[in-house]
């Protein structure tokens, strides 16, 4: 495969695009990144891991062709119930020229009661997270995650491991030959 030198992210989010480029840059790629509107064609606030995973992957594809780029990268949050009650999930898909996809993903965290029950009246977990800190836009910086971790993870911090799973046929070939 040749160099990838421009990487399309499915969203102007500045906080999804400071998560791709701090993975390239520590990778050592010089790829330009760009961010872009892109459709998810899956609720605001996707519930599930297929949900999620699907609206990630319709971004990725969206991105990549929308600007004809090397790479497309979508990254979708989600929230999904479990025994333990509901947690929030991530996944980032990537998308090659070739149509290719690599996922990688997770960020399972627990939500406090009061979140999911507002998660669970169709609230979107950033708004919610809005509503209950009285903050304005948390999605755009620390996230969820930043709040119900007193700040030790903030959302982009959790987005670079799984966009670098997501990445690893890329970052070590050999191992996908």
């Amino acid at each position: 495969m040749p160099p990838i030198q421009t990487v399309a992210v499915g969203s102007k989010n500045r906080v999804k695009l400071a998560a791709v480029e701090s993975v390239l840059v520590r990778a050592g790629w010089s790829a330009s990144v760009t961010g872009v509107a892109a459709e998810s064609s899956v609720p605001d606030q996707p519930m599930g891991d297929d949900e999620t995973i699907r609206g990630a992957r319709n971004r990725a594809i969206a991105a990549r062709r929308q600007l004809d780029a090397d790479l497309g990268i979508g990254i979708e949050g989600g929230c999904v119930e479990t025994e333990h009650g509901m947690s929030t999930c991530a996944w980032v898909v990537v998308v090659d020229r070739n149509d290719r996809a690599s996922v990688g993903g997770s960020l399972h965290m627990p939500l406090p009661e009061r979140v999911a029950a507002l998660v669970r009246q169709g609230v979107e977990l950033g708004h919610a997270i809005d509503r209950i800190s009285g903050e304005l836009d948390t999605k755009q910086n620390v996230g969820a995650v930043g709040f119900l971790t007193a700040g030790l993870v903030d959302r982009q911090r959790a987005y670079e491991p799984l966009v670098a799973y997501a990445l690893s046929p890329y970052l070590a070939p050999d191992w996908w030959a």
